[in-house]
């Protein structure tokens, strides 16, 4: 197993960790470790299950819904003759 040295944690994230270690029964290390395997399985769930269309639907959904307007056609000119 690889070892990972964090610095310059802010103590506010380190008291998170602790407190969530705590109600999990982990040490922090175990609960970090957790942490990235749901993030990192989740993230390889998601793109090997998704299509591109849902991919994108749900990466831009916190935006809102919106509607493209629609670009008025005319018709098809008739090409030129020479």
């Amino acid at each position: 197993m690889t070892t990972i040295t964090l610095t310059s944690v802010e103590p506010k994230l380190v008291q998170q960790l602790q407190q969530r270690a705590e109600e999990n029964g982990r040490t922090i290390e175990a609960e970090i470790a957790d942490i990235l395997s749901d993030v990192l399985a989740s993230d390889q769930i998601e793109n090997d299950t998704l299509g591109l269309g849902t991919a994108i639907k749900q990466r831009f959904a916190p935006l809102g819904d919106f509607e493209i307007p629609e670009i008025p056609r005319e018709p098809i000119r008739t090409p030129p003759t020479f």
